[in-house]
């Protein structure tokens, strides 16, 4: 039986099948096969959640199954391996040994994260990687930005935050140029600074008025089933497609 409450959906939202295909990453026949529903499967949670999005619906608006919503919840919480109350509490050696055990995916997306840029041991990592032919992604925030402007006024710290990315690029300097090392700046409201290394994220929440060093950070491991570890990876997926590429920090500097 078709999912009509689907195929309504994408009749409003004026899209085609061969664009929504082309944003999920799947092809037309897939999306076809979720409308008509034949064989009663539904697409994967992220999916469903890219679909809803697009749509701009709810996912009880498009599928209700609450067995599914129960055992997604369970999931949800099977991947929280730790809450910390700010991150000064974090153990230090967490971050750099998450990065350490990285053999597909090192990412890195906050505006400044001046801390990182001073860390022996993070250089160090980032050149093994390196040289092992793990690629290694660095988005910071672009100084000249007005989001990073505004996120230095919501800190309180006002244009010190674009001299903090500065200063944190000054300090990657060593590192642009290694094979499979690439930086990039991104003009986006960054709710949270995300580090990730393969199945595991760190979630640095970032609230008004207050550091990120004070703000919580949450731990997930991905495990099947459970949304909350690929959200957040999509999210840096996102930002990585939209920041553009950096070749040295000295031209930066000059251009600002």
């Amino acid at each position: 039986m078709a999912n009509e409450r689907l195929r309504g959906a994408i009749l409003a939202s004026e899209l085609t099948i061969e664009q929504i295909a082309e944003r999920l990453g799947v092809s037309p026949r897939t999306v076809e096969r979720w409308v008509e529903a034949k064989d009663q499967r539904k697409p994967y949670r992220r999916f469903q959640y890219g679909l809803a999005n697009l749509l701009q619906r709810d996912l009880s608006d498009l599928w209700t199954d609450e067995q599914t919503s129960t055992q997604t919840a369970e999931a949800g919480r099977a991947e929280l391996v730790t809450l910390y109350p700010h991150r000064a509490v974090v153990p230090k050696d967490l971050w750099t040994s998450l990065y350490a055990a990285a053999t597909q995916q090192f990412d890195l997306v906050v505006y400044a994260g001046f801390w990182l840029s001073e860390d022996p041991l993070f250089f160090r990592i980032i050149r093994e990687k390196s040289a092992a032919g793990v690629p290694v992604r660095l988005m910071l925030g672009d100084p000249d930005s007005p989001l990073v402007a505004q996120r230095g006024e919501d800190e309180g710290i006002g244009a010190a935050m674009a001299g903090k990315i500065h200063n944190a690029l000054a300090n990657y300097a060593p590192l642009f140029g290694l094979p499979g090392v690439e930086f990039r700046l991104h003009s986006t409201t960054l709710y949270n600074s995300l580090y990730r290394a393969d199945d595991n994220i760190l979630v640095n929440g970032h609230l008004y008025g207050v550091g990120a060093y004070l703000a919580p950070v949450l731990h997930f491991k991905q495990v099947p089933g459970g949304e909350l570890f690929s959200t957040y990876a999509a999210s840096i997926e996102r930002i990585w497609e939209s920041a553009r590429t950096i070749a040295s920090p000295i031209l930066e500097r000059k251009a600002a």
